[in-house]
């Protein structure tokens, strides 16, 4: 098995786990795959095939495949940037296709974001309580964000009596409460430094 089939295999299987969906033009999706494995060779880590990166991983994290902006623009346009997800909408034409506006800050305004979140050195092994683990995600139907894990937050003040600081997945919304955000987001399989503090 090639690396760009090995990639995309891991990407539909991640995707189909988190309620996301690969656009199903297999020729275009594997332009995109190339694309990432291009940049994970150039970069060390797959900054999305459509934008232009930095090369520092710190400056690149909202453009890390899946970006900070897919569940937005999965929402708003049911294709995320690069059309590499896609709603069943989209796919089954009850949405029409347009161009995705880019959300991404200019750069001397990620440059000056760049650290502040706080999710930058996870370690393992601290335990914690999760907010929520069932996901409505955008190929359900459901909204993007924070929104997707509404009825976790609603309740929040009760589940952190254990004094524990909350972290969220800047990807999908995720939530958890524990010491250090997870090693691996395990909603959309972001790295630990995609996570934010969140309260």
């Amino acid at each position: 098995m090639g690396e760009a089939e090995e990639l995309f295999r891991r990407l539909e299987r991640d995707a189909s786990a988190g309620g996301y969906i690969l656009n199903p033009n297999r020729e275009d999706t594997m332009t995109l795959v190339e694309g990432l494995l291009t940049n994970i060779k150039r970069y060390g880590y797959p900054s999305c095939p459509c934008r232009i990166a930095d090369g520092r991983r710190e400056l690149d994290l909202d453009i890390i495949c899946p970006c900070d902006y897919r569940d937005a623009d999965l929402s708003d346009y049911g294709a995320c940037y690069c059309a590499l997800y896609v709603t069943r909408d989209w796919i089954e034409g009850r949405i029409e296709r347009r161009v995705v506006l880019e959300r991404r800050p200019p750069r001397e305004r990620r440059v000056g974001l760049a650290g502040a979140g706080s999710g930058r050195s996870a370690a393992k092994g601290e335990l914690g309580g999760e907010l929520s683990t069932t996901p409505i995600t955008p190929a359900s139907g459901g909204k993007a964000g924070e929104e997707v894990y509404a009825s976790g937050a609603a309740d929040m003040p009760s589940r952190l009596k254990g004094g524990y600081p909350v972290w969220r997945c800047r990807v999908c919304g995720y939530l958890c409460a524990r010491e250090r955000p997870p090693q691996v987001c395990p909603i959309c399989r972001a790295t630990a430094d995609r996570f934010e503090r969140f309260i």
